[in-house]
């Protein structure tokens, strides 16, 4: 969906296009072996609910950085199951602060599984 971003800013944005020809592309399996290489202990994780592609940062103190992912709180009923799936994904692998794309810094919401 990286091509299509520019579709939804604003001129006052300023949003600089993000181009594919210089970067590295990983795969969730091997993200942990990537992300040591620039010093981040953590990994990729897949969590899949309000879009197909979504990935969230997951540090190894757990913090995780959801990016797209829906807080359960939000979630539409279309997409509830596999966003809950996500968060429980993310909750069995430690997550403990949540970070998301859009609203504050939230304790992770426990009460998932």
């Amino acid at each position: 969906y990286i091509a299509h971003i520019s579709d939804h800013v604003k001129p006052a944005d300023h949003f600089t296009p993000i181009t594919l020809h210089d970067n590295r592309v990983t795969t969730i399996d091997a993200s942990r072996a990537v992300l040591a290489e620039v010093g981040i202990p953590g990994q990729l994780v897949h969590t899949p609910g309000h879009s197909p592609d979504s990935v969230s940062l997951l540090l190894d103190g757990g913090a995780v950085f959801t990016g797209d992912l829906t807080h359960p709180s939000f979630v539409t009923e279309s997409e509830a199951a596999e966003t809950l799936d996500s968060w429980r994904r993310l909750q069995r692998l430690g997550a403990t602060t949540v970070y998301a794309g859009h609203g504050p810094v939230r304790p992770f919401p426990g009460d998932l599984i």
